[in-house]
């Protein structure tokens, strides 16, 4: 009897999952049969894939703070590489997650299984020595942007360009008003203004101080007082806040409770991406989002700030003058990004003001935006799945 294909999966974020439920069902149509297991969230988990650990475990950030967690991380690679080795699977995909999957790819390269890294580590931006594990560990990179391809291809690592599944789903002509619009009436946010009553007409920010209690700890507060001084210029401003999950909604309300504006701020049980519609400026954590926001055609303000002890390591080893995707697509500052101390009260106002005053700047930004959207659109999830298909 012919023993069912195994293609094993470790995803540790809540991007991941999304790349790895996209890619589990365009490799069912090359392997209908197969099975899926290793490490996933709930996305992969729906379509059928066995997670030995619910993929939380492994969502640790920054350089610092994943040392309290060794012991329990070593084991679990230890696990995953026993179960890949027992059962003989056919390939291993390792989605994002470099610190992890890097060094599970290369105990399971070292044991003879064709090893898949989805999502390329930041070579480009600190450790470029970590290519050269790439080139040990890895059989084939997956890329979601162009310019990591040609770095691979310079160090003769088989890769291939996929595009990032967020610009499959996008449409790069949109209308941008059409849909600040209708996003606005979907989320029932206040009407626009009446001139009769000579009410003004409402400007929707949309303010995103990221998915994980830390960074909305560090960067919420700076976010509500940039954001409450702006308001004291301009009344018509409102503010959207999308929750990542029930947890970070309790902290931002905590935040939010005694301010004299708060009905100026509308807090939404997730919603980000019909949160970003509707605003014609957003002020978010540095991440995947800004990608969205990109795609989205939305001006954006990018701020960051860690912890002191990571604050130090990154600075030190960060080799590129950007840190936003937004930049690093367009190989210059497109978008604003103030790291650490220039995350301030006042320079996320002033930023928040010259971007709000200047709509010919929007729309020169709008249209960069849409090009770059255009270079990303490959039909990631078939694209990844047949770059696989082949290695096999």
């Amino acid at each position: 009897m012919e023993s069912i294909m195994l293609i094993g999966m470790v995803a540790g974020e809540a991007s991941g999952d999304i790349l790895g439920a996209g890619l589990i069902r365009a490799l069912r149509k090359h392997y209908p049969e197969a099975r899926f297991a290793g490490v996933g969230g709930p996305r992969m988990l729906a379509e059928g894939f066995e997670s030995i650990t619910p993929m939380e475990r492994l969502s640790v950030m920054g350089f610092v703070e994943p040392l309290g967690r060794l012991p329990e991380l070593l084991k679990l690679k230890k696990d995953l590489v026993s179960l890949f080795q027992r059962e003989s699977a056919a390939v291993f995909v390792g989605i994002d997650s470099p610190g992890f999957n890097l060094r599970l790819e290369q105990n399971l390269h070292d044991v003879g299984i064709l090893t898949t890294h989805y999502v390329s580590p930041s070579v480009w931006a600190w450790g470029q020595k970590r290519i050269f594990k790439v080139a040990k560990a890895v059989d084939l990179m997956l890329t979601l942007f162009p310019f990591e391809q040609e770095i691979y291809d310079k160090h003769n690592i088989r890769s291939v360009c996929v595009g990032h599944p967020l610009a499959d789903d996008h449409d790069p002509d949109v209308d941008v008003l059409t849909q600040r619009l209708a996003a606005q009436s979907a989320l029932s946010l206040a009407a626009p203004g009446n001139a009769a009553e000579q009410t003004p007409l409402l400007r929707y920010i949309c303010l995103m101080p990221g998915s994980r209690g830390d960074e909305v700890k560090r960067l919420m507060p700076v976010f509500l007082a940039a954001a409450q001084r702006c308001l004291q210029d301009d009344a018509s401003l409102r503010f959207v806040i999308p929750a990542a999950n029930e947890a970070r909604k309790l902290q931002i309300e905590a935040l939010l409770a005694g301010l004299d504006l708060r009905h100026c701020f509308t807090v939404l049980d997730g919603q980000s991406h019909a949160a970003m519609q509707a605003s014609e400026l957003i002020v978010m954590a540095s991440g995947t989002a800004t990608l969205e926001a990109l795609l989205l055609q939305r001006p954006m303000i990018v701020a960051y700030k860690m912890s002191w002890g990571t604050w130090q390591l990154a600075r030190r080893l960060v080799k590129v003058p950007y840190i936003s995707l937004p930049n690093l697509l367009a190989g210059e500052e497109l978008v604003p990004e103030l790291l650490q101390d220039e995350a301030s009260e006042a320079r996320i106002a002033q930023e928040m003001s010259k971007a709000l005053a200047s709509p010919a700047r929007q729309q020169e930004l709008q249209a960069r935006f849409r090009d770059i959207h255009k270079t990303l659109r490959r039909d990631a999830d078939t694209s990844a799945a047949q770059a696989i298909a082949e290695l096999l």
